[in-house]
């Protein structure tokens, strides 16, 4: 081969494509969860490096190692915090696998919820299917429980809700595309799921803590509200069509108590607008299936006490957010979307002015109740 081909032929070899910036999985990191603080005017980033080495082929690990690490740095703004991370970190960081989000309450009181938002929307190795929640305790500390059952971080309660709410929809998860949405559309406001720890399971060696949704932290474009937890955030899983499965118990005429599983719900509201005001007609559809029965009941006393049950804490919700200036069933939005002329007129800053009386009916109806054992009949009688 003479000079002329061979320099010829190299110089077509450059022109081949080739993987030259290619990294291999494993010289990366992987970035599972992020927690973020603010604590003396600067902000704590807490992020949980998983290792996917044990669960690739398996859903449990198979080894004593652990899952995770968590590591810390802090600075004047976001990035400048993961930025002294990065100090400590022996190889690149892969954003990709970014599963969830926590926010400590200080956190959501002393900074803009947005700017935590865009920092991490607008990097292009994540997306908007992230998971976030708000939580009173030290958020080091929720990155750091392990699963029940030592399953895999991926497919933990927090990284991955939408299977235990399937199960029980107390609190609904939701991710970035969500609360973006919740915050643009009329009323401005977006629920974060509230967690907190509680060692409430037990193994043979020791006692496990386990993450437990106990309420939802309102959110805004301006700041955060607060809180609604516990049983005054019930009445949020009946007025919305998402809810899949829940559970209404209620205190018979003899002091006993019966539970009936709600697996079905429908909600309507329609905005009335009479002599100046807006008010709602609140019909809210649900389908139970009878749970635990003590003592002799007929089905219209079944129905009967769901209806009453449902209602009460459907307006003990409506009130508790009330006391926050807090449009807890975004009735704002539907009257943008069903009487635009009447929210051009009421409306302001995107929100209509609420008060108790802005529920002008409110009816609950048991469209089918089901028992799995066609009967309303203790299993056993008493004798």
């Amino acid at each position: 081969m003479d000079n002329k081909k061979f320099v010829l032929l190299l110089l077509l070899t450059l022109m081949l494509a080739g993987c030259w910036d290619s990294r291999e999985p494993e010289r990366m990191l992987y970035v599972n969860a992020l927690g973020v603080d603010f604590k003396d005017d600067k902000y704590e980033v807490y992020a949980q490096l998983i290792s996917f080495a044990n669960i690739a082929k398996s859903e449990q690990p198979t080894t004593d190692q652990p899952q995770a690490e968590v590591g810390f740095a802090s600075g004047k703004s976001l990035d400048e915090a993961l930025f002294n991370l990065y100090h400590s970190i022996d190889q690149r960081v892969f954003w990709g696998h970014f599963s969830y989000l926590i926010i400590s309450e200080d956190a959501m009181k002393s900074v803009k919820f947005n700017p935590v938002i865009d920092n991490l929307v607008r990097y292009r190795e994540t997306r908007y299917q992230i998971w976030v929640y708000v939580t009173k305790d030290p958020v080091q500390d929720l990155l750091l429980v392990k699963p029940i059952l030592n399953k895999a971080l991926t497919l933990s309660k927090l990284g991955n809700p939408e299977d235990s709410y399937k199960q029980e929809s107390y609190i609904k998860p939701v991710n970035f595309r969500e609360l973006i949405i919740g915050m643009d559309e009329p009323g401005h406001e977006a629920l974060i799921p509230l967690i907190n720890i509680e060692a409430n399971w037990e193994s043979m060696q020791e006692l496990i803590e386990a993450p437990v949704l106990s309420g939802v932290g309102v959110v805004t474009a301006n700041g955060f509200k607060g809180f609604i937890e516990g049983d005054k955030a019930k009445g949020i899983q009946w007025m919305t069509n998402e809810t899949k499965r829940g559970q209404i118990t209620f205190k018979t005429n003899d002091d006993t108590h019966t539970t009936t599983i709600i697996d079905h719900v429908k909600v309507n509201i329609q905005p009335i607008v009479e002599s100046g005001t807006v008010r709602f007609d609140v019909a809210v559809d649900l389908e139970a299936t009878v749970g635990i029965i003590e003592g002799k009941m007929t089905a219209h006393e079944i129905e009967k006490g769901v209806k009453k049950e449902a209602e009460k804490e459907i307006i003990a919700t409506y009130e508790e957010a009330l006391k926050m200036d807090v449009d807890i069933y975004r009735f704002s939005e539907q009257l943008y979307r069903k009487n635009i002329k009447a929210w051009k007129k009421h409306q302001k800053d995107g929100k209509i002015e609420l008060n108790k009386d802005s529920i002008r009916n409110l009816t609950v109806h048991i469209s089918k109740l089901k028992s799995s054992r066609k009967s309303y009949k203790e299993t056993i009688e008493k004798k």
